[in-house]
Formats: structure tokens, C-alpha cells, sequence
């Protein structure tokens, strides 16, 4: 192995798992928050690695030294689920959070404080019984002005001024039950999203094709879906057989969607995989979680995976530090 990163693992009741030494073994680094918390988001600052923030079932939390210890950030958040975080790659003391139920928050001041934006969102899901919430946002890594969300089950919704405005843009997608978006550069532009029965792209980020991956992928239920920017042009995408599921792999394409590749994890996961976490300033690494707590290693670009030793009860967050 090359440079070996500092991973993190949000779980749900038993708050922020660390390693230091790639996976091979992990401690607890929860000091400052609740230490059965339940773990949503993580995000770390792509100019400082020792900040990153943790979304919990009561607000956002920071820490200024890698995760030795923790602060609760006060904020609008307090009472609220933080299921996403985005960290503006350039001015990254900007940050966006989403909640359940449904809502959408700013900071311009490295979480010091924060804003909800105005932004229209569903506040019940029509013949679910699930409350709505905000499963992913992401600035676009060519224009920090443009913010994109998925909610669950609301579609998807677009900013073009940094959140000041938002449009809807979920014709044609396969279901309002977005779970992940991830964006691919080129001349056309691509946003993937990642809905609980299908992959579905666009291009114009209102009007959206369908993948029809029930085609390709033994099970059509998606979820985490990333690019990975390190010129094999490949997306990957967690997916399995339902919420928690009880099986789960890892597919890619290399041409958005035209063929498919399922990734060798060495054995079927235990449910699905919930989403893959990855940092431009650690190469090769790439890292895949199921829900019911397995985690898997590539540092390769995802051409090959170990399977690590350590299991938790349930993970739904992770990121990787240089």
C-alpha cells in the first residue's frame, strides 16, 4: 500500500469508529458526543483533514484535531436527524446540511453558525410511512454556486446561487426515492442518481433517463453511487435486495450506464451496500460499507477488495483522511 489514510465510520449506536492504520483495526473516537450515538454523515475538510463533521440524531458535531474530541455546533439543527453534509471543495468554509424531517441549512463560517434556506420540501411521503429527509447534497466540483439534494422520497432539487434559490428537477426519474447523486465531468455534464429501483442520469439536471439496471444488477434496489475522478471515468454504485436487505454488491460502468461491471468483493455482502466513501487526496483508495455493519477495502481504484476483519452492528457513514 501506498499512503494510508485515517478512516472513519459513523454507526448507528455506537457513534464514530477510527483507524489509523487502513481498516486493519479501529478505536472508539466519540469523546465529546454521545458515545451510543447514531452516526448519518461524515464529512472532512479537503484543506484541513483534522476537521471533519459528523451528522447525529441531535445536530452536527466538529472536531478540530482528527476526532479526539468532538463539540455540538448549536445550531437550527439541534433537535433534528443530519442524514448529509457537503463541504464546498474550494471555499470550504462553506458547508450545507441536510435533516430529517426534510430541511436544508447553511454555514459560511466553518459551522460556527448556520442558516435554513428556503427551499420547498414534501413534509409527509405519500402512502409511506416515513418521515422525509434529505439523504444527500453535494456542490458541484466545477462551480461551488451550484448545490444539488436528494430527498427521500421528494426527487431532487438544484441551487444555482449557493442555495440562495432552488428548482425541482425530477422529471422522468425512476422514483422520487433518491439515495444518492454523484456528478461526472465532461463536456456534457452528468448527474447520477441512485433511487430505490434504478440508476437514472441527466444531463440538463430537470429531465432524467432511466438505466433500467434490474437488467444488469441481480437486485434493482440502489443505493451510495460516487465518481470516482481518477481518469477510468468509472461510477460505482452500492445496491442490494431492499432496506436492510440481506444481500449486496458493488457495481461500476465506465460509459454512464451502457455496460456494467459488478465489482469482486470475494462474497456477497450481508445486506446492502449503503454507500462508498472515497477522497481525491488519498489515491486509489476506495471504500464500500453495507448497512448491517460489513466493510470492504480497495486501494486499487476499486479493481480489487479485501473484505476487513472488523464488523459493526449497523454503519451509515464514512470518510477517509489523508
Amino acid at each position: 500500500m501506498a499512503q494510508i489514510p485515517t478512516l472513519y465510520a459513523g454507526t448507528i449506536g455506537q457513534s464514530v469508529w477510527r483507524s489509523k492504520d487502513g481498516g486493519d483495526s479501529w478505536e472508539r473516537a466519540s469523546a465529546g458526543m454521545f458515545v451510543e450515538g447514531d452516526i448519518r454523515a461524515l464529512a472532512v475538510n479537503p484543506h484541513d483533514s483534522s476537521i471533519i463533521f459528523a451528522g447525529t440524531e441531535a445536530g452536527i458535531y466538529r472536531t478540530e484535531n482528527g476526532g479526539d474530541r468532538w463539540e455540538l455546533l448549536d445550531s437550527p439543527m439541534n433537535e433534528r436527524q443530519v442524514w448529509a453534509i457537503a463541504i464546498s471543495p474550494k471555499s470550504t468554509d462553506t458547508l450545507y446540511a441536510g435533516t430529517c424531517p426534510s430541511a436544508l441549512y447553511k454555514s459560511v463560517d466553518n459551522g460556527d453558525t448556520w442558516k435554513q434556506l428556503d427551499v420547498e420540501l414534501a413534509e409527509e411521503c405519500e402512502g409511506v410511512p416515513l418521515v422525509p429527509r434529505v439523504t444527500t447534497v453535494i456542490v458541484d466540483p466545477d462551480d461551488e454556486q451550484t448545490v444539488y439534494a436528494g430527498i427521500e422520497i421528494d426527487g431532487m432539487r438544484i441551487s444555482r446561487d449557493g442555495g440562495a434559490t432552488w428548482a425541482t428537477g425530477s422529471e422522468g426519474l425512476s422514483s422520487l426515492d433518491i439515495h444518492g447523486l454523484t456528478v461526472v465531468p465532461g463536456e456534457s455534464k452528468t448527474l447520477v442518481a441512485a433511487t430505490n429501483n434504478d440508476v437514472c442520469i441527466t444531463t440538463d439536471m430537470k429531465h432524467w433517463t432511466p438505466l433500467e439496471v434490474k437488467n444488469e444488477f441481480p437486485w434493482a434496489y440502489c443505493r451510495g453511487v460516487i465518481y470516482l475522478p481518477n481518469g477510468s471515468g468509472r461510477v460505482y454504485v452500492g445496491a442490494g435486495n431492499g432496506p436492510p436487505g440481506s444481500e449486496g454488491g458493488v457495481f461500476y460502468t465506465s460509459d454512464l450506464g451502457r455496460s456494467w461491471e459488478r465489482a469482486d468483493l470475494g462474497e456477497t455482502a450481508n445486506s446492502t451496500i449503503w454507500a462508498l466513501a472515497h477522497n481525491p487526496a488519498v489515491s486509489s483508495w476506495l471504500m464500500a460499507y453495507s448497512v448491517s455493519g460489513q466493510i470492504f477495502r480497495s486501494t486499487d481504484d476499486g479493481n480489487s477488495w479485501t473484505k476487513l476483519n472488523r464488523e459493526f452492528g449497523e454503519v451509515r457513514a464514512m470518510a477517509l483522511a489523508p
